[in-house]
């Protein structure tokens, strides 16, 4: 009759110590049920199920083990494991997987503490902590990205409380934490589509418009009303255009080379080219700036308000189709379908109501230092760092997007 074993072995981490460890139990034709690994600054925490098939040679194979680990300084603890708390084990695996992931400029204790016990609560076990940022400098400055990832199983009772509750200590934290399900389609996305105005960029269009049309404090009311949702998309973007009727078409050129990209944004859009991602501008601005971002990002598509000039002043009217978020959305299922890909390996991100449909569309809809109401209404958000946290949202350790980047053919 067969023996269960559990063997965790801990100790400075050095090269080679797999193969020894394993190779051992070769000569004893031991069968590996499960097997893991950790290191932390050269420190290694290693497990091991292991079955072995006729129980007179555990005596022997632990032996040689324990002489082994001994001689090279490593601790050991050996358990033994019955049928029955196997199959339990092995049963539980077969429950829903989720991924936490706490974005910070610096993980504390109290974060982790937190995210922890509410996973808990909730009926969550953490199956694995991965750090996927870089470890820091203890030098490092305010803009530092922090990201660590909880693996976790269970059957949460309420997921809307359970989104609710992380979204409640994220607030009070400072942080961001995201919480999605580990499908096929998490490392697996295929395009991302970008709101434009205060997502890729720091600044609403309109709004610098205004300003040089002499109407900015109009205009920049009418924005913020429409961005919080109090007000219609369409018919708040036709009254602030009327104000810029007259407006010389020269200033566009200079309008558009003060443009501040948002912070992560060129890292992030690099980074995914490198990776083999689509990109696309859905933007309820307008087509002058959208074609700036595109040339100097390599955007893939763009569609935005294509802004009426005549006689080289603007009209205050747009020639064609408003881009409002009905259209959004519409544009998002569009360019998947002629990317030949599903809308769960779509990632869309920006940060007014009129966003909303479209986020809703995507597999991963990010609402990005977005207003209250959008926030709440999001699935997922990022306030607190830079839109390349959106790499960690999707799986990808810092080391990958820097070698991506180190590679690609720009």
């Amino acid at each position: 009759m067969s023996e269960l074993v559990l063997i965790n072995v801990s100790g400075r981490d050095k090269p080679g110590l797999t193969s020894e460890i394993t190779g051992i139990m070769g000569r004893y034709d031991v069968r590996i049920l499960d097997i893991g690994q950790a290191v932390i600054h050269d420190h290694l925490t290693w497990g091991i199920l292991i079955d072995i098939p006729d129980e007179s040679k555990s005596s022997p194979v632990i032996r040689d083990l324990l002489f082994r680990l001994h001689a090279l300084d490593l601790q050991v603890r050996f358990a033994p494991i019955t049928v029955e708390e196997y199959q339990s084990w092995a049963a539980a695996r077969n429950r829903a997987c989720y991924i936490v992931t706490l974005l910070s400029r610096d993980i504390k204790a109290e974060q982790i503490a937190r995210v922890s016990a509410i996973t808990a609560r909730h009926g969550l076990n953490i199956d694995n902590i991965t750090r996927l940022s870089a470890r820091p400098s203890l030098n490092a400055s305010d803009n530092r990205i922090a990201c660590v990832e909880f693996s976790v199983r269970g059957t949460p009772s309420d997921l809307e409380q359970l989104r609710a509750d992380f979204l409640h200590i994220a607030g009070e934290m400072n942080v961001d934490i995201a919480f999605q399900e580990d499908s096929i389609f998490r490392r697996n996305r295929r395009l991302v589509v970008f709101d434009m105005d205060s997502t890729l960029i720091e600044a609403e269009v309109i709004d610098e418009l205004a300003m040089e049309a002499g109407v900015g404090e109009q205009v920049a009311e009418i924005t913020e009303r429409a961005m919080q949702g109090e007000l219609d998309f369409s018919q708040s973007f036709a009254e602030r255009l009327s104000l810029l009727k007259g407006l010389d078409e020269s200033v566009l050129e200079g309008i558009a080379n003060r443009l501040r990209m948002t912070e992560g944004a060129e890292h992030l859009i690099l980074s995914l080219k490198a990776l083999g991602y689509r990109t696309a501008i859905l933007s309820g601005g307008f087509t002058y700036f959208a074609r700036h971002l595109q040339r100097k990002l390599g955007i893939d598509y763009i569609y935005a308000n294509e802004l009426e000039i005549e006689n080289g002043k603007v009209t205050g009217r747009v020639a064609g189709q408003i881009v409002d978020g009905k259209r959004k959305a519409e544009l998002l299922l569009e360019i998947a379908e002629k990317e030949h890909i599903s809308r769960e390996q779509v990632i869309a991100v920006g940060d007014g109501a009129n966003d909303l449909p479209m986020l809703s569309q995507a597999g991963l809809g990010v609402a990005f230092r977005a207003k209250p109401l959008v926030k709440e209404s999001a699935r997922h958000s990022i306030s607190t760092l830079g839109l390349d946290a959106i790499l960690y949202l999707i799986g990808f350790r810092e080391s990958e997007t820097n070698q991506g980047l180190d590679q690609a053919d720009f």
